[in-house]
């Protein structure tokens, strides 16, 4: 991945019930070993129809914190929330809701909250920079720009998957993400080694 021209990573920890595809401590030690940077998300309840409360908010945030600390990650790196799916016809107070409590369990637990903003967030441009705790935010690659965060922006975006940004020898699936100052001058944080991203 770093001979292809990738720096940093985004990978998956639990929500609830634990998943082969998580990131474990070895994959994360390996990938700090090999130069890569890292950042956390934490698995959506369902990316087509999931119905957000402020009580899911809660468990969900800590059970992201609780996995960032077992996996090692210390205090302070950008650790995702996922967000979309909801379910149409949701009230934007419960997404709300759900959103500031898990950002308020992930900051207890000493990380950095952020959030990705996916197609159906449940929240419009206005709701999600005024009603929302977050600062930092991760945009899908089919979100307009009146979807996005007024004022704020995002800090990283992801584009849509070619054939060209393939590892042969990686031999997994993933979208690339781009990483630039918001217009308010907000950046996510990331574990990395010393000499990151320059390491050869």
């Amino acid at each position: 991945m770093r001979a292809h021209g990738y720096h940093f990573c985004v990978r998956y920890v639990r929500r609830d019930k634990p998943h082969a595809s998580a990131l474990s401590a070895s994959e994360a030690k390996s990938l700090l070993g090999n130069g890569m940077g890292l950042m956390l998300v934490q698995y959506v309840e369902s990316e087509t129809s999931w119905n957000p409360t402020s009580i899911k908010g809660t468990a969900n945030g800590r059970t992201a914190g609780a996995e960032a600390a077992k996996l090692g990650v210390p205090w302070g790196v950008t650790l995702w929330c996922d967000l979309e799916g909801v379910a149409p016809r949701t009230a934007s107070s419960r997404v709300i809701e759900y959103c500031n409590n898990w950002h308020i369990a992930v900051a207890r637990a000493g990380y950095v909250p952020g959030l990705y903003v996916g197609y159906r967030a449940g929240l419009n441009a206005t709701q999600l920079y005024r009603a929302l705790r977050f600062s930092h935010y991760w945009s899908a690659y089919n979100l307009n720009a009146d979807q996005v965060p007024a004022v704020r922006g995002v800090q990283m975006r992801q584009a849509q998957r070619k054939q060209t940004d393939s590892v042969p020898a990686a031999g997994i699936d993933f979208q690339v993400d781009t990483v630039r100052a918001d217009a308010l001058g907000g950046r996510p944080t990331v574990l990395a080694l010393e000499g990151w991203p320059e390491l050869p």
